[in-house]
């Protein structure tokens, strides 16, 4: 019988140069096999937690060396002699034996980071690519990407209130040939952006930094990218926001769109959102209420639900319960999946089933501060989330998971790209 020999963690750099869990599992037949914890910027309250030392004299404050002591001693002597290849087993110790309801004993970076790691360990021990030992033969499906390129809210140092402009290519037969539009893409922006006079650094996660006037500007300047690569903007490339709205409420429910000097109301943010689809050729919005604001939610839902996908990202945090209080509550119409807000994999699992088997979209993500590991790219493609979120076509960290994907669409026989039929329905 295979088992798990040892497994240990150790702290490592994520793409901001922040400290994360790095954590490894050894099993008897001498398969070996890691995983990286992601960290977030912009986070729901309602996340597991991720465990910070909070010792000021190391990386101010944000050492996880509690998080692998964790996994090194108590996790680590929970799970040394068990199988494997029971993921539900693996995950429901480790719930266990944290004994919270957010993993605030352990930390989620140290739980996750082991689930990750066991469950890639198996794989390899079987000699099966990831994806196929998450998902079975019936994992064929590649998600369509949305790439965020222009940042800005927390994300990237500039006057443009929302957090990420994002393209969708929807009118595409493949995973690569989307990407690879997408590209193209971004680079005419990128020589947009230059010959516009701005500065063309880049956010945390790849998308350009600029300073525009208003919020609907980057929209006007990437359609115009779509464009000039020869592309068909709403038909073959859409367009996604990810509107972040908790960082923009204060304490009064009111929403400052400190760019645009403007603030306003709940149903008021709604109509703002309303004018901005039927000019522009938007698809996707996420988080475009507060994630306390569930009045404000159920009425975007009754505006614009039936028209575009409404997603919840700090809303739900990828908690199977809080998405079923969405689901009875007819709010929103889509999920976004980050591992990270919930523990473990088997959790995230649970929760995409759920969205799936009540027609909530699923969109797997990435975080803001990254690493080079692609789990996630063999978690849509198992879970057929028929969408991903792991920013621009560039940065290292970001192009991990893409190249990750484009290595799984040559060892599928028959991939299935959704394109244009991941829209064709009513969404409610």
């Amino acid at each position: 019988m295979i088992y798990i020999d040892n497994i240990y963690a150790q702290e490592v750099f994520d793409s901001r140069g922040n400290p994360t869990v790095q954590a490894s599992v050894f099993l008897s037949d001498g398969t070996c096999a890691s995983a990286i914890v992601p960290s977030g910027a912009s986070t729901g309250k309602r996340e597991a937690v991720e465990l910070r030392d909070g010792d000021k004299k190391r990386f101010l404050g944000k050492g996880v060396l509690k998080a692998c002591e964790n996994v090194d001693t108590t996790i680590s002597d929970a799970l040394v002699g068990s199988t494997p290849f029971d993921q539900g087993l693996i995950d429901g110790i480790l719930k266990d034996l944290d004994g919270t309801s957010n993993y605030s004993n352990l930390g989620a970076n140290a739980t996750l980071g082991v689930s990750m790691a066991v469950a890639r360990a198996a794989a390899k021990s079987l000699n099966i690519p990831l994806y196929r030992y998450l998902g079975g033969s019936n994992a064929i499906t590649f998600p369509v990407p949305m790439l965020n390129i222009i940042n800005g809210g927390s994300h990237a140092d500039n006057t443009v209130d929302f957090q990420e402009y994002m393209i969708m290519p929807l009118g595409f037969e493949t995973f690569d040939e989307g990407l690879r539009a997408s590209a193209e893409v971004y680079q005419h922006l990128k020589q947009i952006l230059k010959d516009s006079g701005h500065i063309t650094s880049i956010g945390d996660e790849g998308g350009f930094a600029p300073n525009l006037t208003t919020n609907a500007e980057p929209i006007e300047v990437i359609l115009r990218a779509v464009e000039k690569a020869g592309y068909k903007p709403g038909d073959q490339i859409a367009i996604a926001l990810d509107v972040a709205s908790s960082e923009l409420v204060d304490e009064k429910g009111v929403y400052h769109l400190k760019g645009e000097g403007i603030s306003l109301d709940s149903a008021g943010l709604v109509e703002y959102y309303e004018a901005l689809c039927a000019k522009y050729p938007i698809v996707s919005i996420e988080d475009g209420l507060s994630e306390d604001d569930w009045e404000g939610w159920k009425l975007l839902t009754q505006k614009l639900g039936k028209k575009i996908q409404l997603v919840g990202d700090d809303l739900f945090v990828t908690n199977y319960e809080i998405l079923a209080q969405g689901i009875k509550q007819g709010i929103a119409n889509a999920i976004l999946i980050k591992p990270n807000q919930i523990g473990t994999v088997s959790e995230t699992m649970e929760t995409v089933r759920l969205a799936q088997r009540y027609g909530y979209k699923c969109i797997m993500s990435h975080r803001s501060g990254e690493s080079e590991d692609s789990f996630i790219a063999d978690f849509a493609v198992a879970l057929n989330t028929g969408e991903i979120k792991t920013g621009s076509t560039a940065r290292s960290e970001r192009m991990s998971k893409y190249n990750r994907l484009l290595a799984i669409q040559k060892d599928i026989a028959n991939p299935k790209y959704l394109g244009r039929t991941l829209f064709d329905k009513t969404f409610l």
